[in-house]
């Protein structure tokens, strides 16, 4: 198992930006500036553990369209390996993203696969062989079988108005590791507190993890410990900063390293994300992630 994988939609994001508010209903606004570039998601993740020198590989859907095109390109240069799978619908998903200072405002499109047992299959003949997989809903029987090969399997699921343990209870069950964030771990476990979200979620996970924002992160691994953020790197746009925390994870699964360790790389990977403006435009290279995992071991307490 030489490779960590992930199967997903890529997300192309325009991002404008440099604008005191969004406009309101029939208004146009111009911004100072504009951006096209890949957005978040399990790709994003995937791509940023190319960066930090692991070995990874993406499966996705890509069209003729100009978007695609766009998408193809970036991955191209971004050294990680793809392989492209067919669509019923529209191939990717597009995300308009209006960046004021004080939030963010999306507007998408993108259609819903639907998962032939074919496709299925054929997607777990893509990801086999991986020693860590990021996951995502509608391809279960994939996770499945790649828990029975012994596949580290990482949970990320994004914030929903209805997510909750019944939404994801045949995902919970399978998953090594889950990722939620403040929003999403309220969602889950029916509180803020991080304790107490820790001990809800050692009901499903062995070590679980609750991603605390601008304060860090916090674990569980038979005592209850944080891992602080760097301050060092100062947020001007946090969009893909869960994308990038997981590829710190999955980096430090993939090396060996022990539950702190691999939250430690995960807030690095996460905090220097934020440090510009889209999911991947700034980044930690594998040159880099050795410096700070060893500058920045008193953060975790």
């Amino acid at each position: 198992m030489s490779f960590v994988a992930a199967f997903g939609k890529l997300n192309v994001d325009l991002l404008y930006s440099g604008m005191q508010r969004i406009p309101n209903e029939g208004e146009e606004i111009y911004c100072k500036d504009f951006k096209v570039c890949l957005g978040g998601g399990l790709p994003a993740t995937m791509i940023n553990c190319s960066r930090l020198g692991v070995p990874a590989k993406i499966g996705t859907f890509l069209g003729d369209d100009m978007f695609s095109q766009f998408a193809e390109n970036e991955l191209q240069k971004s050294g990680t390996k793809y392989e492209i799978f067919e669509s019923e619908n529209y191939p990717l998903n597009v995300t308009s993203a209006i960046i004021t200072s004080t939030d963010r405002t999306f507007v998408s499109y993108g259609g819903q696969e639907n998962y032939s047992d074919e496709m299925l299959e054929k997607i777990y003949n893509s990801l086999k062989g991986a020693k860590v997989v990021g996951m995502q809903e509608n391809i279960l029987p994939v996770y499945k079988q790649l828990k029975k090969d012994g596949t580290i399997l990482v949970l990320d699921t994004g914030y929903s108005d209805d997510m909750s343990v019944e939404k994801y209870k045949d995902l919970i069950e399978i998953a090594d590791y889950y990722t939620p964030n403040i929003d999403e771990t309220e969602k889950i476990t029916g509180t803020r507190d991080p304790k107490k979200a820790l001990d809800f979620l050692r009901n499903y996970f062995e070590k679980p993890i609750v991603k605390l924002g601008k304060y860090g992160c916090a674990g569980y691994d038979g005592e209850c410990f944080t891992v602080d953020n760097i301050d060092e790197f100062k947020c001007i746009d946090a969009t893909g900063a869960g994308d990038a925390f997981l590829a710190g994870f999955i980096y430090g699964l993939y090396n060996d390293f022990d539950f702190r360790q691999c939250i430690l790389a995960g807030n690095i990977t996460g905090g220097k994300c934020v440090t510009g403006v889209g999911c991947l435009t700034e980044h930690i290279t594998k040159e880099e992630i050795k410096i700070y995992l060893e500058k920045y071991q008193d953060l975790i307490r």
